[in-house]
């Protein structure tokens, strides 16, 4: 499958735009760069029932949380969630920077999304944000009903960076005595920080996200003798058995891409259910381009549907 006409257009507007490359700027410039540029493709925030910040202690001082209720939801409900960790490499990105995305989710599966600002790179290194997601996911878990959640009824999920941190503490629940989750939500995630996959060969160049800013990002996250450590790495974990369903979703010109895949087929081949799908004229960072790329849309709402039929429909609730 070619590239999407739609992405390519995209592409050339930003080769002509001559902004410099993540990687030879410092991270306070990325983030400012990040900033200016984020919201051109996305679309324009949609009504939700309800958006609230919560800040919780956390390792690093508050922790920030957002809290959001699907359109329609009635006040009192207690409803499933999915906690959801944004993308940006675990330098660049926060709360604002993912809200389009998290209402978007939240009415496409009548599920509430608490969005977690976690400690970013490289002012916290590794295990810092990995640290931030798992707390916040225990707070969930513990005190989400005072929140309007379901702490019966919880999802993690993210993109990219955020994919690789919900991984991990899936992995973590597994392996730390919960809290009990009946879903993974894996949007194009980074699952193993040693780039060695041949998608980073077939696309590190010319598609958004290139061989270089992944090292970039990588090298202000993680020290090399991290990087294989299953909380940086969970495709390198020991195993992926035990570990509650998931959709992983990949971009077709993505250097993650067979990443993505690997991850899935093992979680599959250790007995785990994982369904997969990969949206073959994509990018990396697509799920944020709503606004200027249709394909985005049908992707957001296969995410939000397959997220309501594991917490709405699962004939047990986890935990319970």
């Amino acid at each position: 499958m070619g590239l999407d006409r739609q992405v390519a257009a995209i592409l050339e507007l930003g080769a002509k735009a001559g902004r410099p490359p993540y990687e030879t700027l410092s991270p306070a410039q990325a983030r400012r760069q990040y900033v200016e540029t984020r919201l051109a493709l996305q679309p324009p925030p949609a009504p939700v029932a309800s958006v609230k910040d919560v800040a919780i202690a956390g390792a690093g001082g508050p922790l920030m949380l957002r809290f959001y209720r699907p359109r329609g939801a009635a006040p009192n409900a207690l409803l499933p969630a999915l906690v959801f960790f944004h993308g940006g490499g675990w330098v660049l990105g926060d709360l604002e920077s993912h809200d389009a995305l998290c209402r978007q989710l939240a009415n496409d599966s009548q599920v509430a999304v608490v969005a977690v600002g976690y400690r970013l790179a490289p002012e916290h290194k590794f295990p810092a944000a990995f640290e931030d997601a798992l707390l916040a996911t225990r707070f969930v878990a513990r005190q989400g009903a005072a929140h309007g959640i379901d702490i019966h009824r919880l999802a993690v999920g993210g993109d990219s960076a955020g994919g690789n941190l919900a991984a991990a503490v899936a992995l973590a629940a597994r392996d730390q005595g919960g809290p009990a989750l009946g879903f993974q939500l894996l949007i194009y995630p980074v699952v193993d920080l040693g780039m060695g996959s041949d998608s980073f060969r077939r696309h590190g160049q010319g598609y958004f996200l290139t061989r270089p800013m992944m090292g970039w990002f990588i090298d202000h996250y993680a020290a090399p003798a991290d990087r294989a450590d299953w909380r940086a790495s969970p495709l390198l974990a020991a195993s992926l058995a035990g570990l509650p369903p998931a959709l992983v979703v990949t971009a077709g010109f993505d250097p993650l891409v067979d990443e993505g895949e690997a991850f899935a087929k093992r979680l599959r081949e250790e007995g785990g259910l994982a369904d997969y799908i990969c949206y073959g004229g994509m990018i990396h960072g697509f799920f944020n381009m709503a606004g200027g790329v249709a394909t985005a849309n049908r992707a957001i709402a296969h995410a939000g549907a397959a997220l309501h039929q594991a917490l709405w429909d699962q004939d047990e609730p986890a935990g319970r």
